[in-house]
């Protein structure tokens, strides 16, 4: 038992044969599996050790990066019955190709001389804003007629007064001489008849001396109504004064009126006139609407409107189109929680429907099937679903990653991953478990892109 002898006691049992050596023996497949356990269990630890790259999923669809390159409905500005088609369905087209004619519907366009009309009342407008411009031209001119008039015909009627006055005066000197010459004679008669009842004087004497008097009373008569008839003759001079003022107000007022209603009339015409050239522009552009053109170089997806003789109305979508060669870009959702976590430059991992594809999202270089791009661009706002989009590029300054399928149709499904920051898998199994959002080692500042090329 102790092993002591050289010899060896125990070689010949036959250890198979012995029932109770059976039952205490140990089984290898027991060994076997403690085996794999342990090694499944120390590769496991060591995994949980292991860096994993975290990152936020989203889905969407391929779009376009600039509004102009995404799907669009072409109209036409004007209503009109459809003439002929064109184009056809998945046709290629040209920037400013025909797409259809068109013919007009409104009676108010029916004329085909149209133009010619309305240019011919442009015309007649023309002429009649001319006249008015005329008018006024002789309503100035009349109304500096009337001022100078009116200045001359003033000075004249203050001329006249003057001389009124100044015969006023010289009537009123005479009056008074003859007032003396009156007193004179009076007192030369009362002497004449004193002397007379004295028999100073014969009766002849004082009869002439009375002629002299009475002749003298005449005079005063005769000064008197002079100086009347002078002072009648200024009241009216001045009174022709103030009339010819007010008669030559009149007219100048009138005429006023008259350049007023001309300026009045020839601004209504300048207004009809420039109504009547934009009426022409309009049927000018209109008549070049009858054509619809494509608006860009592009293929026609669908058409809106079909048929002959189908009228449509002004704005209305007659048919789809897709750009040619748009600057593809994915868009993806991402919940709100995981957006400020986001920025500019951040890589993205992507997996087109249709495109089979194995990702591992914690080590992306070992993923098959998936396109790199980059985050262009993070809206504002939340869209309806209260997610919020962010716009992915194509990312081909490294070699390892390959171009965008050149198949990708606008409106494919899409499948991404917005990379982030490497940590344990032990850490990120824990975040999991609790629901908590990723983690970021620092506060981002400004756009990924810059900082990653620095690195």
């Amino acid at each position: 038992m102790l092993n002591i002898s050289p010899k060896r006691v125990d070689s010949d049992l036959p250890e198979n044969e012995i029932q109770s050596l059976k039952t205490l023996s140990t089984h290898r497949t027991g060994r076997k599996l403690a085996r794999w356990i342990v090694g499944i269990l120390s590769v496991l630890f060591i995994v949980l050790f292991m860096p994993w790259q975290q990152n936020i999923n989203g889905t969407g669809t391929v779009t376009a990066l600039t509004p102009q390159d995404r799907p669009q409905t072409v109209q036409n500005i004007i209503a009109g019955r459809i003439e002929k088609w064109h184009v056809r369905e998945g046709q290629a087209v040209q920037k400013g190709d025909t797409i259809l004619t068109l013919s007009e519907i409104k009676d108010e366009y029916f004329d085909p001389n149209l133009p010619l009309r309305l240019t011919e009342q442009v015309d007649a407008k023309e002429t009649a804003v001319d006249g008015y411009e005329n008018k006024i031209e002789a309503v100035e001119n009349q109304l500096a007629a009337l001022r100078n008039a009116l200045r001359l015909s003033l000075e004249k009627a203050r001329n006249k007064v003057l001389q009124a006055q100044a015969k006023v005066q010289s009537d009123s000197v005479d009056l008074a001489n003859e007032r003396i010459q009156f007193r004179i004679a009076e007192v030369r008669f009362e002497r004449f008849q004193q002397g007379y009842q004295q028999g100073l004087f014969s009766k002849t004497d004082l009869e002439g001396r009375e002629l002299t008097f009475q002749a003298a009373q005449a005079k005063v008569v005769s000064a008197q109504n002079k100086l009347n008839i002078s002072r009648q003759d200024l009241i009216n001079s001045k009174i022709e004064l103030s009339s010819i003022d007010a008669d030559y107000q009149k007219e100048i007022a009138k005429s006023l009126s008259d350049r007023s209603s001309a300026v009045s009339s020839l601004g209504d015409g300048q207004k009809e006139l420039s109504e009547l050239r934009n009426k022409v522009a309009n049927v000018n552009v209109r008549r070049n609407q009858y054509v619809l053109r494509a608006p860009q170089s592009g293929i026609v997806v669908k058409a809106l409107k079909a048929g002959v003789g189908e009228t449509i109305k002004e704005g209305e979508p007659i048919c789809t189109l897709q750009p040619q060669n748009p600057q593809m870009a994915v868009e993806l959702y991402i919940k709100a929680m995981d957006v400020p976590l986001i920025q500019k430059g951040r890589e993205v991992r992507i997996q087109f429907d249709g495109w089979p594809a194995l990702q591992f999202s914690g080590w992306p270089s070992v993923s098959v099937g998936t396109f790199g791009g980059r985050v262009a661009v993070i809206d504002q706002v939340n869209s309806t679903s209260g997610e919020y989009r962010i716009l992915v590029t194509e990312k081909v300054e490294e070699r390892r990653d390959h171009p965008w399928p050149a198949q990708l149709r606008l409106g494919s499904g899409v499948y991404g991953w917005v990379m982030l920051d490497s940590v344990p898998v032990w850490y990120e199994i824990w975040r999991q478990l609790n629901g908590f959002p990723p983690s970021l080692k620092e506060e981002p500042k400004g756009d990924y892109a810059g900082k990653g090329a620095k690195k």
